[in-house]
């Protein structure tokens, strides 16, 4: 089993060891998590695992890592209309989030799950979208907890420089 490219979609893929491919970032999660203490094992627990997944796919990217990644890209100014909207959206997103953290370590179920994989990988670089994390006190505090578990490793790269508006083939230009 690895990780490919899919070259329908130009996205990361999981290829299982009988071929198969599975894409979405959210799906390879719940399919490695499988039976490891990193998916609850009762369906209440699982669902609310899914639940957080979605939310992240479907509001803190467009808002944070989206923003994130078109600030850094050039693909977006500061100031432009497109980023305020997105820096807007990204702080409700980290109130909402600030809020569910307020009575749980964690997003699902009260343990470290997928959930919390997912969600740290955009919230942890939130100032680089300009969102200020300061007034988010359990969002700041769940952060420290996902650095502090075992075998945490932060290996994010910078952007490439073919990353940047016009410098490269990509669907976001």
């Amino acid at each position: 089993m690895y990780v490919r490219r899919n070259p329908a979609r130009e996205t990361p893929a999981l290829e299982t060891e009988d071929g198969r491919l599975l894409p979405d970032s959210s799906a390879i999660l719940l399919y490695l998590a499988d039976a490891t203490p990193f998916l609850p094992g009762d369906a209440f627990g699982r669902a609310h695992v899914v639940r957080w997944l979605v939310y992240e796919q479907s509001v803190v990217i467009p808002a944070i890592a989206g923003l994130r990644f078109r600030l850094q890209t050039a693909r977006l100014a500061e100031d432009e209309e497109e980023a305020l909207r997105r820096r807007r959206a990204g702080t409700a997103a980290l109130a909402l989030l600030d809020d569910h953290l307020a009575g749980n370590d964690f997003f699902a179920d009260r343990q470290y799950s997928v959930a919390d994989i997912a969600m740290y990988g955009c919230v942890h670089v939130a100032k680089e979208a300009g969102l200020d994390l300061a007034a988010y006190d359990n969002v700041r505090e769940w952060l420290e907890r996902v650095r502090s578990r075992p075998l945490h490793m932060n290996d994010l790269e910078p952007y490439p420089p073919n990353a940047r508006r016009g410098a490269g083939r990509s669907v976001y230009d």
